[in-house]
């Protein structure tokens, strides 16, 4: 291995790294807020510019008031105490603006980015397929995204402010040295020393001191810390899993408690958080061992310039300004040329950070680019499917292994389907299918060449599924029902008459009752408020996957009872998935799922028959 392969290594992590940063951060700044955003930036520019200059002042007024110091020059004394307090009033006030203006821009960005992201991640449902991507293996070499709620509303935040914070420091570094370095190599003088009868000579000696210093520590805190960025990363995921695990007991605090499930639980949730401070203690170990060489280096600073200038003050060539005024010089080259060791903790994070957010949009990118089974609404200038059509589907689980093949389904207004099969044979996903949601299938013409989804699906759009475990969302009782409609768009009314058809009596006069209603519920109650979103919203088509299934067989029979007469009176059609018999008094058909070959267990077939 060559000797600069760990350089070339390092500065490709770096190139990647910024590169990362860019596709990141440029969208807001060419976004309908780049006006803004832009104004911000370069405010906050201006502010850090304005903050070295006035810098650069204090360090020429600590040469005037020591020098008045030593001299026992009582009237300049009074005079320079009139200049700093000018000087320390716009310090103050530059300082507060900065502040102010920096926490701007960072909230602003955060909630542009938030915005940005969550419209990614809702549309086309890509939450839903990252989910499964979970158990997937696309071949595409992209590791799956663990925690999205996690680099929403965490990393989005934590990456504005430490790109924000790191850019402009940087940038004040820059600035600064810039500044310095030249009064620096005024003020240092010349250095010389002798060898083999020669005389050599080292102009701005204080300056490549300054120099030398910041580089052995800069190579020294890399060396240090170098791990910091992936413990970082797997911090942060530990983190998030812990605490995603705690939000699941809580959501399913019954089912666990019914099955007596709490010390399984404590055990699952204490080995997670063993791993969280594991991790925790390794980042900690390379922390304080960085912590002590970095407060080392920096009280260093503080003498170091005054041991190289101190021969010069003795021997009278400066004096006591002029030295206060080289160690201030000296004190921001030094710090300005050891940023690099100064953050690089926070560099750790923002790397960490960088990554996991990169990846996620690449990951809702990916997901974007695949070929979903997407069954949309026609658009205006088109004619409405008036009936369920497929071409021939082949339905895969998400490793790809063939679930349902071959499958040509048709439904006419009128129709109603009830779908059957084995337990693991592909009735939901089958519904997925149509609903749009489910990635993992082909359609084919009768040649057998591939057709594009939206050739080999057509569905009436005035459609509604509806899932054996629905979701309700927290608030008022008026809410659960509507969702995701506007509540404006139906009467009270209208809400009481729909909790009626689906024999929701006792509810009516709770419309406003704010509650957890998906733990809340029973499973027939929270089944019958489903429904009761159907008869309020009055759908031609209902495809309802074991929407009944926790309801005694009186209830279903006037729940069924009811969504029949209500497609038939709207021209609409019924598609069920059940296991109950006694559903199949409401279908006039039946759609059975069938082992394509003895011995298999994957594969199925649909038989037709009324």
């Amino acid at each position: 291995m060559s000797l600069f392969t760990p350089a070339r290594q390092m500065w490709r992590k770096v190139l990647t790294h910024l590169s990362n940063v860019w596709q990141l951060s440029l969208p807001y700044f060419r976004s309908q807020e780049r006006w803004r955003a832009r104004f911000l930036l370069l405010a906050c520019i201006g502010l850090n510019l304005g903050m070295v200059y006035v810098l650069v002042l204090l360090n020429d007024w600590n040469r005037v008031f020591y020098d008045a110091l030593q001299n026992r020059d009582a009237e300049v004394f009074w005079q320079q105490l009139q200049v700093f307090a000018m000087l320390a009033g716009a310090f103050i006030v530059v300082a507060v603006y900065r502040f102010y203006l920096t926490q701007l821009l960072e909230i602003r960005w955060r909630a542009w980015m938030t915005k940005d992201f969550l419209q990614r991640w809702t549309t086309h449902n890509i939450f839903y397929q990252l989910e499964l991507r979970q158990f997937s293996n696309l071949g595409d070499g992209a590791p799956p995204s663990d925690n999205p709620d996690q680099r929403i509303q965490e990393d989005i935040q934590m990456f504005t402010s430490d790109t924000v914070g790191l850019s402009l420091g940087l940038l004040d570094a820059v600035v600064t040295l810039g500044s310095f370095v030249g009064i620096l190599w005024m003020l240092s003088g010349s250095f010389d020393f002798h060898y083999q009868d020669y005389v050599f000579t080292i102009p701005g000696f204080m300056v490549w001191m300054a120099l030398l210093y910041a580089i052995f520590g800069s190579l020294i805190g890399h060396y240090l810390g170098r791990s910091m960025s992936p413990l970082n990363f797997a911090q942060q995921r530990l983190e998030a899993n812990f605490r995603h695990h705690l939000m699941r007991v809580r959501e399913y605090s019954e089912a666990i408690a019914l099955d007596k499930g709490a010390e399984f639980e404590r055990v699952s949730l204490q080995k997670r958080f063993t791993s969280v401070v594991d991790n925790f203690l390794n980042l900690l170990k390379v922390q304080k061992r960085f912590t002590w060489f970095s407060s080392a280096y920096g009280q260093a600073a503080v003498v170091f310039p005054m041991l190289v200038a101190a021969p010069r003050y003795f021997s009278g060539s400066i004096q006591l300004g002029e030295l206060m005024q080289i160690s201030s010089a000296f004190g921001q080259v030094q710090e300005s040329l050891s940023w690099l060791v100064s953050n690089y903790p926070r560099l750790a994070s923002w790397s960490a950070t960088t990554q996991r957010l990169h990846g996620f949009l690449d990951q809702m990118e990916t997901m974007r680019s695949i070929s979903f089974a997407m069954v949309h609404a026609p658009a205006d200038n088109q004619v409405a499917p008036l009936s369920l059509k497929t071409s021939a589907l082949t339905i895969s689980l998400p490793d790809r292994t063939v679930l349902l093949d071959d499958v040509v389904l048709e439904v006419r207004p009128g129709d109603s389907v009830l779908i059957r099969g084995p337990s693991g044979s592909g009735k939901s996903t089958l519904l997925r299918v149509l609903a749009g949601i489910w990635p993992y299938v082909r359609g084919w013409d009768g040649q057998r060449q591939p057709l594009s989804l939206y050739e080999a699906v057509s569905l009436p759009a005035d459609s509604m599924f509806v899932p054996q475990r629905p979701y309700f969302p927290e608030g008022r009782l008026r809410d659960a029902l509507c969702y995701p409609g506007e509540i404006g768009a139906y009467t009270d009314v209208d809400l009481q008459q729909a909790l009626m058809m689906a024999v929701l009596p006792q509810y009516i006069t709770q419309l406003d009752k704010v509650g957890q209603w998906s733990q809340q519920l029973s499973g027939g109650e929270a089944q019958r408020l489903a429904m009761a979103r159907v008869f309020l919203k009055q759908p031609l088509w209902v495809f309802a996957d074991e929407a009944t299934s926790a309801l005694d067989e009186a209830t279903e029979k006037v729940i069924y009872e009811r969504l029949l007469a209500m497609v038939k009176a709207n021209g609409g059609a019924l598609v069920s998935v059940a296991h109950r018999p006694s559903v199949a008094a409401y279908h006039q058909r039946l759609w059975q799922l069938v082992n394509a070959s003895e011995g298999s267990t994957k594969s199925y077939v649909m038989q037709v028959s009324h």
